[in-house]
């Protein structure tokens, strides 16, 4: 069973283009049909920059970087180029839950309350149901649920997050019946790694995620390290994000019109573990590729089996969700992804296990039409 894309995230279902992205195959070279296929995505508009870069287990096989970060001082996109990985952290989220229960500090049977007694959903949500999207927790729309990145260390997580439950107290359906998306259920995962380490969460992240791969602050983190290599976010002017922008986003994240785009200026998303990831798409990479290793350094082999188990939920058996990926098809390939979208940003990372691939496309732009460039790109490797 496949999950519609357009249902995993509200975002998603107001950005969304269908639109075929064509590879030239009169090109003999398979690297120079897919950089001229994504250089043609660009021209045409797309987005105004692009990082894609497909890996396997050993070697980065192909890393393309096109476009501006920048389009108004038309600074290029550059390796080094950080930008909003939104949802895609999620992944990263389950995995640091994983080490925790593999360590004995949290188990997946264990109700939420028993870490979070303040929390309104009653004694019945578990961890493992948080993980694979089945908690009942809603899902309100979540665009507003940032702060300008200049509120720094100033910005109160917990209060946010308690605004949010307070304005959302009751599950859409029992827990463990039913498949729906739920930002909130990985925030609160994110506080529930806090309670069981007794430390921040980023921290956590950053010792125990990060470091092990070898990734530093300024490829992957929960902040902007070096403000010169962020990408700016854009919104297309046309488009129907943009007609309703006043509504759907803070007025004072919204900057000036950069030819066919809109600057928004650059924020936090206020739940670190459900969307803060700040990376680059080789960061990306280089979690993928623990992901298809013989020996993750994350995770044991069953832990590892253990994250990418398909789940079942009460009243619909089988569903497109393991804990922490969701399930795609590509040509008959299954892949696991996590795909990711905001204010300025979109991007997706994907695993396909049967090839020994994994691939991760990030632009700076709210589109899920990369998607379908992603689709493409990965095709010319899966062949």
């Amino acid at each position: 069973m496949n999950v519609p894309r357009l249902l995993l995230n509200p975002l998603t279902l107001l950005t969304s283009v269908k639109s075929a992205v064509n590879m030239n195959q009169s090109t003999t070279d398979r690297d120079t049909r897919v950089s001229r296929c994504l250089d043609d995505q660009i021209a045409a508009s797309k987005y105004p920059g692009v990082q894609y870069v497909i890996v396997n287990s050993n070697r980065r096989l192909y890393e393309y970087d096109g476009g501006f970060s920048d389009v108004e001082r038309r600074i290029p996109m550059e390796p080094t180029t950080t930008m909003m990985g939104y949802s895609m952290t999620k992944t990263f989220t389950a995995v640091a839950v994983l080490q925790l229960v593999e360590r004995g500090k949290v188990s997946l049977e264990e109700c939420v309350l028993h870490y979070m007694p303040s929390i309104p959903y009653g004694s019945y949500v578990t961890v493992r149901e948080l993980l694979s999207q089945t908690s009942g927790i809603p899902n309100p729309l979540p665009l507003r649920w940032v702060h300008p990145a200049s509120e720094g260390t100033s910005f109160d997580e917990a209060a946010a997050l308690q605004t949010v439950m307070a304005a959302h107290p009751r599950l859409s359906f029992t827990p463990g019946s039913q498949y729906a998306y739920s930002n909130i259920s990985y925030w609160l995962l994110g506080k529930i790694i806090e309670r069981a380490r007794g430390e921040p969460y980023e921290a956590y992240m950053e010792r125990n995620v990060f470091a092990p791969l070898g990734l530093c602050a300024a490829q992957a983190g929960f902040t902007i390290a070096d403000r010169s290599r962020q990408a700016k976010g854009y919104l297309a002017r046309r488009s129907f994000m943009n007609l309703l922008k006043r509504f759907l986003v803070d007025g004072k994240l919204i900057g000036k019109n950069e030819g066919r785009w809109v600057h928004i200026l650059d924020n936090y998303v206020n739940g670190p573990a459900f969307g803060g990831l700040v990376a680059t798409a080789r960061g990306i990479s280089v979690f993928l590729q623990d992901q298809l290793a013989e020996r993750s350094v994350l995770l044991s082999p069953q832990t590892l089996r253990l994250l990418y188990s398909q789940q079942r939920a009460a009243e619909q058996g089988l569903v497109a969700m393991t804990l922490g990926w969701h399930i795609g098809k590509l040509d008959g390939y299954r892949y696991y992804y996590k795909e990711g979208g905001g204010g300025g940003y979109h991007g997706e990372m994907r695993i396909y296990p049967e090839r020994n691939l994994g691939s991760v496309i990030m632009v700076n732009e709210t589109s899920s039409s990369s998607v379908q460039s992603q689709d493409t790109a990965d095709r010319e490797f899966l062949r």
